[in-house]
């Protein structure tokens, strides 16, 4: 009888898929169903960039593409992040991978073994965890808290650290919460990070262009002290809405630099070249796009907070970024993820339980706002009908 390492057992699941999946079933036996669950821009991705991909094709990209990615792309990473953050990183210093995912698995497989620490957000995005355990490292929970406006804390992060930890990742704009760390809790844990000068840490920015309220997002690409081992996660999926193109890109310290190479060598060998040519539309094209998306799912977010916060027993602080709203239903009697089903199966509302997304996720749900605001509309009425028939507690 054949067996695998017992490592396959310790690996999770993002369940926004199995929601999906049991959302999308439900859908085909005619249940009509609104899905506030999975984290899907709703716009197709813009036109110019959808052009660029298909004359890629038509021009002949069909073949392999050096597995850091094109040059060209690389290259217009770098005049983006100047663009955006007004910060020089060398295009030798970018990798292109298919999805923001891969530099996390990069990441914690190179600091993730037994006896390591590796410390993440929590509530944060699942495949942190998931990845941390696999590799056999202990997965220490950064705590964000609510009434911290689910910013981390850099006191709180800063006195995790052991002389076990190998890495830090930390991610603002945040998901599932909204939340933005603000600059003074990024310099302060910059600053309390020259104690400890053997740990990594990845920056997950891949929300990093969608903040409201004249809210700024602060890249850790920034702080020149902290370089030399920070590695920063961005593409293009949020962004651009292109999820399915599987476009995402990372910059590495030289240090680790070769060492990412490798694995994308015995990985995936390169993301597809016509997704590449894409990719450079995007990021040298206009960006009026962008800033419509954004102003889209700014209204959203607005007819989102008041609905949830006139729902009995549900609060809602106003998220700051990314576009999800993270509700506290603490005190509607019910547990996070039974609520979540019972929204699903019972009045086809697709929603995220909040310990999907970590130990500190109990009491909350997860919703996206990325669907229209008539479906918004429709599925807080749907909320609203059910926890007034169904007040539990």
């Amino acid at each position: 009888m054949i067996s695998i390492v017992p490592a396959f057992g310790r690996i999770g699941e993002e369940n926004a898929f199995a929601v999906l999946a049991r959302a999308n079933q439900l859908a085909s036996e005619g249940r009509d169903i609104i899905n506030l669950g999975i984290g899907q821009p709703d716009m197709p991705t813009p036109s110019h960039i959808v052009e660029a991909g298909i004359k890629a094709l038509r021009d002949g990209h069909h073949g392999y593409t050096p597995a850091v990615g094109i040059l060209s792309l690389r290259e217009a990473v770098s005049r983006d992040i100047r663009r955006r953050h007004g910060i020089e990183v060398s295009p030798d210093s970018v990798l292109i991978v298919p999805g923001g995912k891969v530099t996390m698995f990069m990441a914690i497989l190179m600091f993730g073994e037994p006896g390591a620490e590796i410390l993440y957000p929590d509530p944060g995005f699942p495949i942190y965890r998931s990845m941390i355990e696999f590799t056999g490292a202990t997965p220490v929970p950064v705590p964000i808290r609510e009434a911290n406006g689910f910013a981390f804390s850099a006191e709180e992060t800063l006195s995790l650290i052991t002389d076990r930890t190998r890495l830090l990742i930390v991610n603002s704009p945040a998901n599932p919460t909204g939340g933005v760390t603000p600059k003074a809790e990024i310099d302060a844990l910059v600053a309390g990070l020259a104690d400890h000068p053997g740990v990594a840490v990845l920056s997950d920015e891949i929300y990093g262009t969608m903040t409201y309220d004249g809210e700024a997002h602060h890249s850790l690409l920034a702080y020149p002290e902290i370089r030399d081992r920070l590695i920063y996660l961005d593409g293009a999926s949020k962004t651009y809405a292109m999820t399915g193109w599987r476009l995402g890109w990372s910059v590495w310290p030289k240090p680790l630099y070769d060492a990412a190479r490798k694995l994308a060598v015995n990985a995936h060998s390169c993301v597809n070249a016509a997704t590449q040519w894409a990719g450079i539309a995007a990021l040298d094209g206009p960006q009026d796009c962008v800033a419509e998306m954004v102003a889209e799912f700014d209204r959203r977010r607005t007819l989102v907070v008041e609905g949830l916060n006139a729902l009995p027993n549900v609060s809602c602080i106003t998220p700051k970024g990314a576009f999800y709203a993270f509700p506290n239903v603490g005190k509607t009697g019910w547990q996070a993820k039974r609520l979540a089903s019972a929204l699903l199966e019972e009045v086809g509302v697709a929603t995220i339980g909040g310990p999907d997304f970590g130990v500190h996720g109990e009491g909350y749900i997860r919703l996206s706002y990325a669907n229209s605001a008539e479906n918004i509309l429709r599925a807080l009425e749907r909320m609203q009908n059910f926890l007034s028939e169904r007040a539990r507690g």
